[in-house]
């Protein structure tokens, strides 16, 4: 049945279509989806989302875990890995792992120790969402080849032979260690999908001129910029340098892996051998395991290297560090989970070296430059966990804040935007660009959500135009924000069908 779509032009007006986020993923991004939630597992009751929930800040979504050990089991329930997960959202932009000389610090790649280099398929993210399936303590798949058959007989299997052009093909070892790969490429594609990665947050709405911080959470940017010193690692916009560093963290005393040398693997053997003894050397750990060959092609001597990063992991991203499912859920923080609450984090980052604390589990490398000793008050330091609190996507704006009057600027210093309308619910948006800078045009819904990015990118001065798709769009009002270099002008939309 054909849809008929009445675009109106009320007073300058631009009226444009917009859904729900997950209507505007690409077939890849939906197969990722697909993938992503999808209990690929031996037994099959585990899905990466099991680990990494959307409700949770895409990381635990188990109350219960996360107020004590913090790590998740695996498929095969008496089995634990040694790590809380990290976050899914965001981690998409880390780039391959790589050391960089100037500032003598590995960067990149994913999971805590940066073991998911992105070398193989060029992305870390993909990389990492290889792993889980295969590993023992996780997803627990005896192979490759097991983890393609059960996407080959899924629902989505067609949606498979969509984006790949053909279906899961097991007729050689390359065809299987191919596909396999593919599984991993589909799942960062929608990892870094606008359903995952919103940029919906207060704290983005503040930034694009559309609400204003309270006192106290602006006070608290002011101090995660300046006296906290957290914006040396954690830089807006993604809230991460994606380097590493040992923070002094202690142990998590219940941290389940330290009993895994009572749990054994298929072949008899203890999932870890060193039991309480174990520590968690993290980066150092993870260039440990590389040929020195790695290290001489970089001028570095591996003994020495190694040392150097025992105890360091991966700076997270703060990107909806606090999102919960409500006030009175649990979470933990740091890579063990060993503290719950944002308070007690920002605390021991102000208070470690003069308030009596457990010893940190690694005591080299202990960063003493810019944590230890930071001299916050105790208002201080709730107006930094307030001003954390506004990094959680799905924020709902105020009604009155939705409509926005133009940027005062100079007629010739504001972007033009208008649309010509297309048969076929296609449209054509010419816009223009006064002067050099990012171009950012955005939907968002009644509430305030964005719903759909249309552009993100640099643009030189000049008149441009981009082609939008109306299909699968629903009728009702909506806004839409065509920014350059911060003036911004904002077009009500309305659809009827």
């Amino acid at each position: 049945m054909l849809r008929r779509l009445v675009v109106l032009l009320l007073a300058g007006s631009l009226l444009l279509i917009a859904s729900s986020v997950s209507a505007g993923l690409t077939p890849l991004e939906r197969l990722g989806k697909e993938l992503f939630f999808d209990k690929i597992a031996s037994p099959d009751n585990m899905s990466c989302a099991s680990c990494h929930a959307p409700r949770a800040g895409w990381t635990g979504p188990i109350g219960g875990i996360n107020a004590h050990g913090a790590v998740y089991r695996g498929a095969v329930p008496q089995r634990f890995g040694n790590r809380k997960p990290p976050s899914a959202g965001y981690a998409t932009p880390s780039p391959i792992f790589h050391y960089d000389a100037s500032e003598g610090l590995f960067v990149g790649g994913n999971f805590w120790d940066g073991r998911a280099t992105g070398e193989h398929l060029g992305n870390p993210a993909a990389d990492q969402a290889l792993g889980p399936f295969l590993n023992p303590v996780e997803q627990n798949n005896p192979s490759r080849r097991a983890v393609l058959e059960q996407v080959a007989a899924s629902k989505y299997r067609r949606l498979w032979t969509e984006v790949w052009g053909m279906p899961v093909s097991f007729a050689t070892p390359a065809d299987v260690n191919r596909d396999y790969d593919r599984i991993g490429l589909a799942i960062a594609a929608y990892e870094a999908s606008a359903e995952v990665n919103q940029y919906s947050s207060k704290f983005d709405y503040h930034q694009r001129g559309m609400i204003e911080l309270t006192p106290q959470e602006a006070w608290g940017m002011e101090l995660f910029n300046g006296k906290g010193q957290c914006s040396a690692c954690h830089a807006a916009p993604l809230f991460t340098d994606f380097t590493f560093d040992n923070l002094g963290v202690p142990k998590n005393p219940q941290n389940p892996f330290y009993d895994m040398d009572a749990v054994l693997l298929d072949n008899g053997e203890p999932i870890n051998p060193e039991g309480e003894a174990w520590i968690d050397l993290g980066l150092g750990g993870f260039l440990a395991s590389l040929p020195a060959e790695y290290f001489t092609a970089l001028g570095l001597d591996k003994a020495t290297t190694v040392a150097e990063n025992i105890g360091k992991h991966k700076v997270p991203t703060l990107r909806n560090v606090d999102l919960r499912p409500d006030m009175t859920f649990p979470k933990a923080y740091m890579h063990n989970g060993a503290f719950k609450s944002l308070k007690e984090v920002v605390h021991f980052y102000n208070t470690r070296d003069v308030e009596m604390w457990p010893a940190p589990e690694v005591a080299e490398n202990v960063n003493t430059d810019e944590l230890g000793h930071l001299g916050l008050s105790d208002a201080e330091e709730d107006a930094i966990v307030a001003f954390m609190a506004t990094l959680s996507d799905g924020f709902v704006l105020p009604a009155q804040e939705i409509a926005l009057s133009r940027a005062a600027a100079p007629q010739s210093a504001r972007p033009d935007l208008l649309m010509l309308a297309s048969e076929a619910g296609r449209y054509r948006l010419a816009y223009r660009v006064p002067a050099a800078g990012r171009a950012r045009m955005v939907v968002y819904d009644v509430g305030g959500r964005r719903v759909q990015t249309l552009l993100d990118d640099w643009r030189e001065p000049g008149q441009y135009a981009l082609e939008w798709s109306a299909d699968g769009f629903v009728s009702g009002l909506y806004f839409v924000r065509f920014d350059v270099g911060g003036t911004a002008q904002t077009r009500k939309v309305v659809v009827q069908r």
